[in-house]
């Protein structure tokens, strides 16, 4: 069992707004918009996605990190690793 899973509907809703948005922004460079407004859309769909990674990271601390400290041992290390280098390349992208 994943982390998600308790929340997989929610998050699949979310990344198919988010493909929703990137077909849009697809049909708008097709259809030359204006460069801003494109950027703008792009930015939306960024911080769609921020927002997907950041609850997918949560329902992992609270589920796989969380039952991997309560065991101890490499695995909870390996678990806190893991979130950690998640983390880090969140906060680089």
């Amino acid at each position: 069992m994943v982390g998600y899973s308790d929340n997989k509907q929610d998050q699949l809703r979310r990344l198919h707004r988010i493909e929703g948005q990137v077909r849009g922004l697809q049909r708008m460079v097709e259809g030359d918009k204006y460069c801003i407004d494109v950027l703008t859309q792009v930015s939306a769909a960024t911080s769609a996605l921020q927002s997907v990674a950041i609850s997918l990271l949560e329902d992992h601390l609270a589920q796989c990190v969380a039952e991997a400290a309560a065991k101890g041992g490499p695995e909870a290390q390996a678990k806190v690793k893991e979130a950690s280098d998640a983390i880090a390349r969140l906060v680089r992208s």
